[in-house]
């Protein structure tokens, strides 16, 4: 199973600021000292030893992954803008220009940072594929669709009538929980609290599980194991979890269906996740205020962080599992 980040921010796309440009150059040039100009290894060496938040970026984008299973299915995780970003390197890839390639995308909710990527999926307009939206709302295609009409967006933007357009599907999920598949693939969800709500899904095949919980208010009442929560919850090899705030923000925002930093690590310990990426980051976090929250997470753990290992989810990060 490969595994790519396109969008990784939450609430609302967050592209790097002119000044925050300026701070990562001006951290750069404080760090930096005549020996590291001496040669190329040299200043390779001096960049490779800049820290992560200087040397790149956590990225803009609100949620998207993209999955491609054993059999080669494309399987896309929500619908924000990092969509775009995939959208338009699938375009690029040897073999698959004019080719019918089936798309499925889950959509966790309708928040609209998790649904504006699509009126700029460019395979939409593209006849030879064909899409399918997964979701536990009745309502997906007319709350697609309303996106995409005036006065939000042109006239007749949505391809679903349009001939030379592809041809889209929709699932409806039953609520609350199930299961289905998708090629080699075995798809569980559960719903999670989130205002409005929202969906979790779980992942496996060839005996690898990941886990996909944006959105979720972790609580004390999610660190309660029950026979039904560990089937679905429990040894993820891998655990995509929202983490959007630090601390004290959490504490603020009680009831705004996110969960923090801390939180996340603790849940992921509870679960044996085996690797816990952090995402759907506060869209005002600087990629150094991310990094030392992750940081303070990990240092408040009482006993170690075990066997974790714990990820900031960046966008354009691939792993595999």
């Amino acid at each position: 199973m490969r595994i790519h980040f396109w969008g990784v921010r939450g609430s609302i796309p967050a592209p790097l600021s002119p000044n925050q440009i300026k701070d990562k150059i001006s951290a750069v040039v404080q760090r930096i000292s005549p020996s590291d100009l001496v040669s190329a290894d040299s200043r390779e060496m001096f960049l490779a030893s800049l820290p992560e938040w200087i040397f790149g970026t956590t990225g803009g984008n609100t949620s998207c992954v993209e999955i491609e299973n054993a059999s080669k299915d494309c399987i896309i995780l929500d619908a924000g803008s990092g969509l775009r970003s995939f959208s338009m390197d699938a375009m690029k890839r040897p073999g698959l220009a004019g080719c019918p390639v089936t798309y499925h995308i889950l959509l966790s909710h309708f928040h609209w940072d998790h649904i504006q990527g699509v009126p700029f999926f460019s395979q939409l307009y593209r006849k030879e594929n064909r899409i399918i939206f997964y979701s536990t709302g009745s309502d997906c295609r007319e709350i697609l669709e309303n996106q995409m009409k005036p006065p939000c967006f042109p006239p007749e933007a949505f391809p679903g009538n349009n001939p030379n357009a592809a041809t889209i599907e929709f699932v409806t999920l039953p609520p609350e929980q199930g299961a289905f598949s998708i090629g080699s693939s075995e798809i569980s969800y559960r719903s999670v609290r989130h205002p409005g709500g929202c969906t979790s899904y779980r992942i496996t095949e060839e005996g690898k599980t990941l886990l996909y919980c944006t959105d979720i208010e972790i609580d004390e009442d999610s660190f309660q194991r029950t026979e039904e929560t560990a089937r679905f919850f429990d040894s993820p090899d891998i655990l995509i979890l929202d983490s959007q705030y630090d601390t004290g923000e959490f504490m603020r925002k009680k009831g705004w269906g996110h969960s923090s930093f801390l939180n996340a690590v603790n849940f992921a310990r509870l679960w044996n996740a085996k690797r816990l990426f952090l995402f759907h980051y506060e869209p005002a976090y600087s990629d150094k205020k991310i990094h030392d929250t992750k940081q303070a997470a990990e240092y408040r753990m009482e006993n170690g962080l075990g066997s974790l290992s714990v990820v900031l989810a960046k966008e354009d990060m691939e792993c595999f599992l």
